[in-house]
């Protein structure tokens, strides 16, 4: 009777047997890439060692449950299968869990595309931008890692899983960042870690607090770019500048966590004290010179030499380069100094007025030309400037190319000079006596007299007359009949002989008359009056743009 009811109780055991089913086995043998199982079948099951989390610690005679996926294969072998048993029975777990909103733990198997598979007793897909809060260009560290997962997303029907890690590092961060936002106040000191560095400046994770540190907070001193001082995953201590909690935004200092090197400047750089410094920047206005950590003066063009003609700070210093100056002025609000080099040396425009005295020929290369005059270089770095006006006596200078070329080497008198402004004023036409004083005996109304046609407008013509003297002829002047223009009737160059018809020492003009060189006295007096009608107050007959600049073509003197 006994022997019956073992044989049913082992025939009822068979029955139990199905594919599909999950029964319990015993671990015979531990292969490197498998594992032997049996669960009381006829055969024993082999089992791939990877469907095993825990291989280290397993042992033979360890029971394990496992799901039977066939019952015989070519090989007279059941097939069986960890994961999938365990698959079954962690789903409902795994629908609870994702219903519940709460947190699983799981072990990196590998990297797929986009993202990474991962076993939480059912394998599951954690996309690459739900790694990290930042997405991670790398996935091979995280292989092999366990973390705790949030499920985001279940299908049933096809038993997909989809996780995330960044929600629960966000929910911890926004954790992180409300505590601070309560705890800390504006003038802390807190730790941090460098976390990004931009151009403007960087970012430090306080603790799950993201702090911006702008680059002009990072030192007292000139800061280029913030990775001149930080490094990614550099430990600082930096203080609260600034809370912003609707936008949860801090601001930190670096350098408001050491002490203000610009506290009692005025007392260590005074103005007019000598000090060095290494030169840290160079612009076309001028030099940046690092007196010491955190304080900078600045050099400007000018204030390099009392007489050089330094275009650019480059052409004589050098970055790194050490050099003395003078200290002109502090502006500790700005935190500015003003520094010099040419106040190193003696002014030579002090000397100025005793080495070229007012009145005193010189001598000197034009250097360079003008719309308004010629500067003339009397010794290196000191010029004088000759003004169009101060050319000629008799002649109207337009542009004073007309009267000299650059390289020219030529004599002129001082007539003024500004310390101040560092400036010599020069005239060319000093060097002789003003022919002007003496008119009255060289010109007299009714001369006739010869000339070369100079200059050609449209309302008259410029003839140079003897001793560099220009009279104009009016188009009035030219012809009996009607001129309407000066081109067809003269040209420039052309020999002529006209008559003195006005001559005014005190505006310096002298009025000329072609047709009138027959004239007898009484027409004379006639086209003198005329002329004198034809000319305004105050224009002067030896100018090409403004003798008769409002004269009109038409208006003709002399004429009823």
């Amino acid at each position: 009777m006994i022997e019956m009811k073992e044989l049913l109780a082992k025939s009822n055991a068979i029955r139990d047997y199905r594919e599909g089913s999950i029964v319990k086995g015993t671990v015979l043998e531990i292969r490197p890439r498998e594992v032997l199982v049996d669960i009381g079948y006829k055969s024993e099951g082999a089992i791939p060692s990877s469907e095993f989390d825990d291989m280290e610690n397993m042992q033979v005679g360890d029971e394990v449950e496992v799901l039977i996926v066939r019952l015989e294969n070519d090989d007279g072998m059941v097939v069986l299968s960890r994961e999938r048993a365990a698959a079954r029975q962690n789903w409902e777990k795994i629908v609870q869990v994702f219903h519940a909103g709460g947190l699983i733990k799981g072990k990196v198997k590998s990297a797929v595309k986009g993202g990474l598979l991962v076993n939480i007793g059912v394998e599951a897909f954690l996309p690459g931008s739900q790694i990290d809060i930042l997405p991670p260009k790398d996935l091979t560290p995280f292989i092999g890692n366990t973390y705790d997962f949030k499920i985001v997303k279940i299908m049933d029907d096809r038993r997909n899983v989809v996780l995330s890690r960044r929600e629960i590092i966000e929910a911890e961060r926004s954790e992180k960042r409300g505590q601070f936002m309560a705890s800390k106040s504006i003038g802390d000191i807190v730790k941090g870690v460098v976390k990004n560095i931009t151009d403007f400046g960087a970012f430090v994770d306080l603790d799950g607090m993201d702090g911006l540190l702008h680059i002009t907070d990072i030192s007292w001193g000139r800061v280029n770019h913030p990775n001149e001082v930080l490094k990614v995953g550099q430990e600082i201590d930096v203080m609260v500048l600034d809370i912003n909690k609707d936008k949860e935004r801090v601001s930190l200092g670096l350098k408001q966590t050491l002490k203000n090197p610009w506290d009692k400047i005025e007392e260590r750089f005074a103005i007019g004290s000598k000090v060095s410094g290494k030169v840290t920047n160079l612009m076309p206005y001028g030099a940046f010179i690092e007196l010491e950590e955190g304080v900078e003066g600045l050099i400007h063009v000018s204030e390099l030499s009392w007489t050089k003609r330094i275009a650019r700070p480059g052409d004589v210093l050098t970055l790194g380069s050490s050099v003395e100056a003078v200290v002109l002025g502090v502006n500790k609000d700005e935190q500015k100094i003003s520094l010099g080099v040419r106040q190193l040396e003696a002014n030579p425009w002090d000397e100025m007025e005793h080495k070229y005295p007012i009145g005193k020929t010189v001598k000197g290369i034009v250097r360079n030309l003008t719309a308004y005059g010629a500067f003339v270089e009397l010794e290196e770095g000191i010029d004088g400037m000759i003004h169009v006006s101060d050319m000629s006596w008799t002649r109207k200078i337009n542009h004073p190319s007309e009267m000299v070329k650059k390289g020219d080497e030529l004599e002129a008198v001082v007539i003024d000079i500004d310390k101040n402004a560092q400036r010599i004023s020069l005239g060319m036409k000093q060097l002789d006596e003003d022919p002007w004083k003496n008119i009255e005996s060289r010109f007299k109304v009714g001369d006739m007299v010869k000339g070369r046609v100079g200059k050609i407008t449209t309302f008259g013509a410029f003839i140079e007359l003897e001793g560099d003297i220009d009279g104009l002829v009016h188009i009035s002047q030219i012809s009996e009949e009607r001129v309407e223009k000066i081109k067809d009737v003269l040209k420039q160059g052309d020999e002529i002989s006209s008559r003195v018809i006005k001559v005014d020492k005190v505006e310096r003009r002298i009025g000329l008359s072609i047709k009138a060189a027959n004239y007898n006295e009484e027409d004379m007096k006639r086209e003198a009056a005329a002329f004198e009608t034809a000319l305004k107050p105050g224009e002067d007959m030896v100018g090409l743009d403004k003798a008769f600049a409002s004269a009109l073509d038409d208006f003709r003197p002399g004429e009823n």
